[in-house]
């Protein structure tokens, strides 16, 4: 099975004999095993959503869960600017490596991006680690609604903001490098007038123990003796920096199974794969599925 041409991604490319080794050795690894992969922002770098930690991004720590809930000031100053990033988040496209993991349909493909493109590229059996952008929930009622609904009661509490802050830079989690938000008005929750925060984990909250659970089973699945033993683990576009992600590589190589990293630059896992690639993301699941 492969991608409709227009879909495709380049064939993965490579500078030398040996990265060349690393890519079909990656691929024959891989090849007719059942799969669990872990997606990060570098796999969206393609959909126009910038990453954290790549090659070309520029450090800067999110704003916490615990300044989010500080006071009225701080959600202020993060709503306003996700306002602005809102809209351009939104826009994005899956790409070809999204295409073509949905393709593959591994027996869980677990993310931590917020984006919504592998849902929307027709990915099965996925677990959203740490949410999705496009919900909102209420810290009081615990009400979940959708985040078009609100960008629209903001668009109309602050008249003009987002064309005011057209060409600001946007971030990774769908907010823009804007400094002044004063005199921005942020809506409440329209059920119990509490506190309304995007549907996502924050830094310093923790990800839902059924999530985590999910993807531990699945990862177990893989080894000796579980429901998909002979499966391996591939990591596409994650840094592995927070634990969130990397648990799961620690699991995955406590337990016996192969794990691939792919990823331009280090990651923390780098010392647990069996091969490691700094190859395009898009590029690699093209060829992956191409010689599936």
């Amino acid at each position: 099975m492969s991608l409709p041409a227009a879909e495709r991604a380049a064939p993965a490319t490579t500078t030398s004999p040996s990265e060349a080794g690393l890519l079909d050795r990656a691929l024959a690894l891989l090849r007719g095993r059942p799969l669990v992969v872990l997606t990060g922002a570098g796999l969206s770098t393609d959909s126009g959503i910038p990453d954290y930690r790549g090659p070309t991004s520029v450090p800067r720590q999110p704003m916490t869960y615990q300044q989010f809930v500080s006071g009225p000031e701080e959600q202020r100053r993060y709503w306003a600017r996700s306002h602005v990033g809102w809209g351009r988040f939104r826009a994005a496209e899956p790409n070809a490596g999204h295409r073509a993991l949905a393709a593959l349909d591994p027996t869980l493909l677990i993310t931590q991006n917020v984006d919504g493109l592998h849902e929307r590229a027709g990915t099965s059996s996925l677990v959203a680690l740490h949410g999705r952008i496009a919900e909102v929930v209420c810290l009081d009622c615990r009400t979940v609604s959708p985040r078009a609904a609100l960008h629209e009661r903001m668009s109309r509490a602050n008249p003009g903001w987002v064309e005011e802050h057209a060409d600001v830079e946007v971030r990774p989690d769908g907010d823009v490098a804007l400094e002044e938000t004063a005199g921005f008005v942020v809506p409440a929750c329209e059920v119990c007038g509490g506190v309304l925060k995007p549907h996502v984990v924050f830094f310093g909250e923790n990800v839902p123990k059924e999530r985590v659970q999910r993807c531990y089973d699945a990862v177990e699945a893989l080894a000796d003796g579980g429901a998909h033993a002979g499966g391996a683990l591939l990591v596409a576009g994650s840094s592995l920096t927070v634990m969130s992600g990397l648990r799961f590589v620690k699991r995955a190589a406590q337990r016996g199974v192969p794990v691939v990293i792919v990823n331009r630059g280090a990651t923390r896992g780098d010392p647990l794969a069996d091969v490691k690639l700094e190859v395009g993301c898009s590029d690699f699941c093209a060829d992956l599925l191409d010689r599936r």
